[in-house]
């Protein structure tokens, strides 16, 4: 339900295994879309069906099954302890709890890193390009050219240090 709420999007679960043990699984998480007895092959071609519909798909996986999908994925996501070394390798990230529950968290967490960047970005552009046009019409003292410049990445490098804080970790 989190992860619904955050992305507007329903989860389906993508499983080898059988229907009965998928159907414990989805009960436990409320996920209602389910597929299960998938090769591997299966669930690239399920997360390429969703990515041909227009959607970003973030895979969770956790065995050499799921790498090919973790791959395949636009953003892959491995359970690191009881994951598979091939896993955790193909993942773009991995969630060292092996609990479901930690997914939503790195799905906010992530989108509060981009804007932080956007952020810093902005900030760090509009720093130099207020210098470089004071330069080009009048006279910018080097030493205050250097101290605005550096300013601006110290500046950067705070707002990215926000993200450690424990707020950062909590739902919005």
């Amino acid at each position: 339900a989190a992860l619904t709420a955050l992305t507007g999007t329903a989860p389906t679960l993508l499983t080898g295994d059988h229907a009965a043990a998928a159907a414990r699984v989805a009960d436990a998480t409320g996920i209602t879309d389910v597929r299960a007895g998938l090769l591997p092959e299966d669930k690239v071609e399920a997360v390429r069906e969703r990515e041909r519909a227009g959607r970003k798909v973030l895979f969770v996986g956790d065995g050499v099954n799921d790498a090919p999908a973790l791959a395949a994925a636009h953003a892959g996501v491995a359970m690191g302890r009881a994951g598979s070394d091939l896993a955790l390798e193909t993942a773009d990230a991995v969630v060292v709890r092996d609990e479901l529950t930690t997914v939503p968290a790195v799905v906010r967490l992530s989108r509060r890193a981009r804007r932080l960047v956007v952020q810093n970005l902005v900030v760090a552009g509009v720093f130099i390009t207020v210098l470089v046009l004071w330069d080009l019409v009048g006279h910018l003292p080097l030493p205050i050219g250097v101290a605005g410049h550096e300013g601006s990445t110290v500046l950067v490098g705070l707002n990215g240090l926000r993200l450690l804080r424990e707020s950062a970790w909590r739902p919005e």
